[in-house]
């Protein structure tokens, strides 16, 4: 089922990093990496195109871990997780979407996938 294109706007706790997404919300992933698993984060896979940051880059604390291929960036000044490059697929961002403003995720499929176990 084909779902519409929507643009979303996200926020940190803080309001410092702000982003726009443009998805179809295909479906959202969990995962049982350390990083999500800690920060309970339900994810919606977007193309890097499909990902604007409308605050400095400055607000973003960046972290690595393991292979050091994923880019997870935090919010320097609330903590708050937006959102990580992913490592499998470098050319797109898994955006946490309980930072997402005017959301409705009912129906949405949520895939459940498998980080802990990666080489």
């Amino acid at each position: 089922m084909s779902r519409p294109l929507h643009d979303c706007f996200g926020r940190c706790h803080c309001s410092a990093v702000r982003v726009e997404i443009r998805t179809d919300f295909p479906e959202l992933t969990t995962c049982d990496c350390s990083i999500r698993r800690r920060r309970s984060a339900l994810m919606v896979r977007v193309h890097k195109s499909a990902l604007r940051l409308l605050a400095p880059a400055r607000a973003l604390a960046e972290y690595r871990f393991h292979t050091g291929m994923a880019r997870h960036y935090v919010c320097r000044t609330c903590d708050k997780y937006p959102f990580h490059r992913k490592r499998l697929y470098p050319d797109h961002y898994a955006v946490n979407v309980h930072g997402l403003e005017g959301i409705e995720l009912d129906g949405i499929p949520v895939r459940a996938t498998v980080g802990a176990a990666m080489d």
